[in-house]
């Protein structure tokens, strides 16, 4: 089971009900969805929770919010590892949305690179993989920082798309 984790500047939780609303808007936002060819909408970003909330309910761990130590009470996004089918193997798939407040911190590598650390100290039977557009520049940067490298290039939604392991 996944508890909180804490790095030298972030806390990542697990997702509560009460997070739903905002986590919905932040994954729904238009400036958060620029790489997505299919943007994601309000509903289906509550689709999504109920299937984030599931992941938790049914393995221990997911994706997780992701808030300031020194402002934990202000949601920076989300992020973490779920349990994931890719081209017919079980994966743990790493994704993860800011606030574009919060853009140009390094929250994000720093978020992945614990939460990282984690599974593969805890499921290491299961690969840790990213799938990023090919557009996506910045998340593609985080993942190389993390060690990943390109496994395979996909069509995703109609674009180019990144398989990425470590």
């Amino acid at each position: 089971m996944l508890t909180e984790i804490k790095t030298e500047r972030l806390l990542l939780r697990r997702l509560h009900e009460a997070d739903r609303e905002n986590i919905v808007a932040l994954q729904a936002d238009p400036e958060t969805n620029k790489f997505n060819v299919v943007p994601h909408t309000v509903e289906g970003a509550r689709e999504l929770y109920d299937t984030w909330m599931k992941q938790w309910a049914e393995h221990g761990f997911g994706y997780v919010t992701v808030s300031a130590l020194d402002d934990p009470d202000v949601i920076a996004g989300f992020g973490g590892v779920r349990y994931h089918e890719w081209n017919g193997e079980r994966v743990l798939n790493l994704a993860y949305r800011f606030w574009p407040f919060t853009w140009g911190k390094g929250y994000a590598t720093e978020m992945a690179a614990a939460v990282v650390e984690w599974a593969e100290r805890e499921i290491p039977d299961v690969p840790v993989i990213a799938n990023i557009m090919e557009s996506n520049e910045p998340s593609i940067r985080v993942a190389e920082r993390l060690g990943f490298k390109v496994h395979t290039r996909e069509e995703f939604e109609g674009a180019p798309s990144l398989h990425l392991r470590r």
